[in-house]
C-alpha cells in the first residue's frame, strides 16, 4: 500500500493491486476509508465519512490532483 501524501490525520494511498482500474485515490482516516476517482475527480465511496468531510477530503484530493496522478503513474506506469 504505497502512501503517496499524508496531510495532517488523513493518509492518501492506493493499493500495488489497483492497477486494472481507473487511477484513484484512498483517504484514511482511523477506521474509515474514502475512495475518489481522479480524472475527473469524483466520490467512488465514502467510506462512513460525514457529508461535511467528504466535502474537505474533495477539497484536499482536488489541491493535489497533479501530485497524485504523477504518484499513480508513476508507481503503475501509466
Amino acid at each position: 500500500m504505497p502512501t503517496v501524501l499524508r496531510v495532517g490525520s488523513y493518509r492518501l494511498f492506493f493499493y500495488a493491486g489497483d492497477r486494472d482500474e481507473p487511477p484513484h485515490i484512498h483517504i484514511e482516516r482511523e477506521e474509515k476509508v474514502a475512495k475518489f476517482w481522479l480524472d475527473p475527480i469524483r466520490l467512488q465511496e465514502s467510506g462512513r465519512f460525514s457529508r461535511p468531510e467528504i466535502g474537505r477530503i474533495h477539497k484536499l484530493v482536488t489541491e493535489h490532483q497533479d501530485n497524485l496522478r504523477e504518484a499513480w503513474d508513476e508507481y503503475f506506469g501509466g
